[in-house]
């Protein structure tokens, strides 16, 4: 059996139990010897949708809006090297350019062009750090919850998990930063519903498993000294080259790390973006505003139709 019928053959049976929920077909490609996993769902030649997740979610989070768009529109869904699917080599470069770099690839190796991005969270950044380099190629974007631009302040619950000793124990020893975020990134009583609790949950079952929600946490640039500030910079001077592709900023109100101060930073820089606020939603508001989300999406698509 090759490695990558092996790969999908494990993806299938680490996912069957969601039957309905995540009914996609794995796929991979090769990143010079580290698989990245993506979903591919809908009509090769439809409009492209690329949905970029963030941590410590996979791409279980844009389920529900792969089942509602992937009839007319061709859904790609990634999990960034380390998380869901993909591959969680112990030593990698969990860096925001070389996320970028995956991103590109995958979209470079399905010939993707005049596609929707929908980010979220770190994929905020990811996704606008491919969109400022390749611009002509985006035809929409919508933006949840996320920022890709310096001057937000890491709220302290985060910055502890980035603490030496404290943080590795917390985050990959006993998954807090992963747990934790169904129930205080949600606004739902009691957190998510157990079904999608499992779900979001399942990839990160072990220590070695948690490497990439851990160097997310510690590769947050806060400052001119970090490794990865040079990249943010570089992708937020790039952000005005998106002025010219029509933008939905859809936020969840209630969501304590990318506040509504985020928000109206998106609205500074894109005065012309259409704006939803979900009043009652956190952090995971597509979980928490599904309906409204999804309707919000589809108006939007139908007033911004994307040529094929």
């Amino acid at each position: 059996m090759s490695i990558a019928v092996d790969r999908a053959d494990i993806a299938r049976r680490r996912t069957a139990s969601f039957g309905s929920d995540y009914p996609f077909a794995p796929h991979f490609l090769d990143l010079d010897g580290v698989a990245l996993h993506y979903v591919d769902d809908g009509p090769r030649d439809a409009p492209p949708i690329v949905f970029v997740h963030g941590n410590p979610t996979w791409s279980f989070l844009w389920r529900r809006a792969i089942a509602a768009f992937s009839s007319r529109h061709r859904c790609i869904a990634l999990d960034h090297i380390g998380c869901g699917l993909s591959d969680k080599p112990q030593e990698y470069p969990y860096r925001l350019a070389q996320h970028v770099d995956n991103l590109t690839r995958l979209i470079e190796s399905l010939g993707l062009s005049q596609m929707t991005l929908v980010v979220h969270d770190w994929g905020g950044a990811i996704g606008m750090g491919y969109a400022v380099r390749n611009p002509e190629r985006i035809a929409r974007l919508v933006v949840l919850n996320t920022a890709a631009f310096t001057g937000g302040r890491a709220p302290l619950r985060i910055r502890a998990c980035r603490t030496p000793l404290f943080g590795p124990l917390a985050v990959r020893g006993f998954n807090a930063f992963a747990r934790a975020a169904t129930v205080m990134a949600t606004e739902r009583p009691g957190g998510l519903a157990p079904e999608v609790k499992r779900g979001l949950l399942m990839p990160y079952d072990a220590w070695s498993s948690r490497i990439a929600t851990l160097r997310f946490v510690q590769d947050i640039p806060l400052g001119p000294a970090h490794p990865s500030w040079a990249t943010l910079v570089e992708i937020e001077r790039g952000l005005e080259r998106l002025r010219g592709a029509p933008m939905s900023l859809i936020w969840g109100a209630r969501d304590w790390c990318f506040t509504l101060a985020f928000l109206d930073e998106w609205r500074r820089r894109f005065p012309d973006a259409e704006v939803h606020v979900a009043e009652r939603a956190g952090h995971l508001v597509i979980e928490d505003a599904r309906d409204e989300v999804l309707a919000w999406m589809r108006a939007f698509f139908a007033a911004h139709p994307v040529a094929t």
